[in-house]
């Protein structure tokens, strides 16, 4: 029988940049493979040659996911409607549909509906603080959590469909490493770790202090070349730079790579780190 594996994160180019080797390293073993996307990215900050040939941002950046989802070879990418809420003290906090202005028992409400349609063998989503602290992120993390703790509960939106429960639940992490070597790398560079990505708003000095441990560590290497090609497809939110530039610099020197926490089932103390999202489900 397929294996089922199923994303859920916040805006496009979060399923290239963050997992991207993941989802396309699945795909290739046969598995199907789905994208569940909160918002359209309405709020990502875009030079205006990007948006030619589009009525919007949020046209644009569909259009570059749905690129990206070939590259991955993403059996179907879903949208929950929401807006791109911004990173914190944007206009777009106070947009009545950004996705942080709505209840997460509402959002869900909605996740729920693709676990049991989808009934996926596993779910992933972003760790407790979105992996680099975007309210998006965040918010959408709690949302999938309660979805995945209530697929099983018919009293939970029955109008959803029938109770369905995945095998496991894991979270993408950034491990410590990881955040602890860019911060030393990039000052060599002329970069400020506290104030990285597109917009300087990512302080990665903090994150690294926060360390959530690692489950299973996926090589990556097989796949290296479509998840480049998938994040070229995000070229409105930088694209190849992010491969090729610093974070890629870290990569390839520590090995390409993606880390996840299980949540659940839960871990034992004695649990060894495996290589397998599927490892025992």
């Amino acid at each position: 029988m397929t294996k089922i594996l199923l994303a859920v994160l916040a805006h496009p180019d979060d399923e290239s940049f963050g997992l991207g080797g993941t989802l396309a390293y699945y795909a290739n073993k046969g598995y199907d493979t789905y994208y569940v996307c909160a918002t359209r990215g309405e709020a990502g900050s875009v030079d205006a040659e990007f948006l030619k040939g589009y009525k919007d941002t949020a046209e644009m950046r569909t259009a570059e996911l749905m690129e990206a989802a070939k590259h991955l070879g993403l059996k179907e990418v879903f949208f929950l409607g929401y807006r791109d809420s911004g990173m914190p003290g944007m206009d777009a906090n106070q947009h009545p549909n950004a996705q942080i202005n709505h209840p997460v028992e509402e959002v869900a409400g909605l996740v729920v509906k693709y676990i049991r349609e989808l009934k996926p063998d596993a779910v992933v989503t972003f760790d407790p603080i979105g992996g680099y602290k975007h309210p998006d992120h965040i918010h959408i993390h709690k949302a999938t959590v309660l979805a995945f703790d209530k697929s099983d509960d018919a009293d939970f939106y029955p109008e959803a469909g029938a109770p369905f429960k995945s095998g496991a639940l894991y979270y993408q992490v950034f491990p410590r490493w990881f955040l602890k070597a860019s911060t030393r790398i990039m000052p060599l560079f002329g970069k400020d770790p506290t104030k990285f990505g597109r917009n300087g708003d990512i302080n990665l000095k903090e994150l690294a202090e926060v360390d959530f441990p690692v489950h299973v560590r996926l090589d990556t290497r097989s796949v290296s070349e479509q998840k480049n090609k998938a994040s070229a497809a995000h070229a409105s939110q930088g694209g190849m730079q992010m491969r090729r530039g610093l974070m890629g610099f870290v990569s390839r020197i520590f090995g390409e790579r993606e880390d996840f926490m299980r949540a659940y089932p839960p871990v034992g103390e004695r649990h060894k780190m495996t290589r397998d999202l599927f490892d025992g489900i």
